[in-house]
């Protein structure tokens, strides 16, 4: 089994900046992929960012520019830094990673709990 730890959420006025942190934990070969997708009441979960074991990034475009996703491969730890935050930010971000357990083994996805970002004055 795999648990992700995700940090660093809370509550930040417009235009301030937030860092969440995900750290995967467990009998990992090896992460095809960490990323975040946030959820706001009332509505679906959506994707945010993503980056590859290759560390290749990919972003939501109402994200481009504002939003960094990094990574730590030694720790399994990836990072989003979140910049010129905005109210309609406001939402429960997960973390999620797909891993392999073995070598030759299939591939499996994993969330983390949620960490709660609000973007108010």
């Amino acid at each position: 089994q795999v648990q992700l730890v995700e940090s660093g959420g809370g509550l930040v006025q417009p235009g301030g900046s937030l860092r969440l942190s995900c750290a995967a934990a467990g009998s990992i070969f090896s992460i095809n992929s960490m990323g975040w997708y946030r959820q706001a009441p009332g509505k679906q979960r959506e994707f945010v960012a993503t980056i590859t074991g290759g560390g290749s990034t990919n972003y939501a475009e109402f994200v481009k520019g504002r939003f960094t996703i990094s990574r730590d491969s030694a720790k399994n730890t990836t990072y989003l830094q979140m910049n010129s935050l905005k109210p309609e930010d406001t939402a429960v971000y997960y973390c999620n990673t797909n891993v392999k357990l073995r070598r030759f083994g299939v591939s499996f996805n994993y969330w983390g709990q949620g960490t709660q970002v609000t973007v108010s004055s």
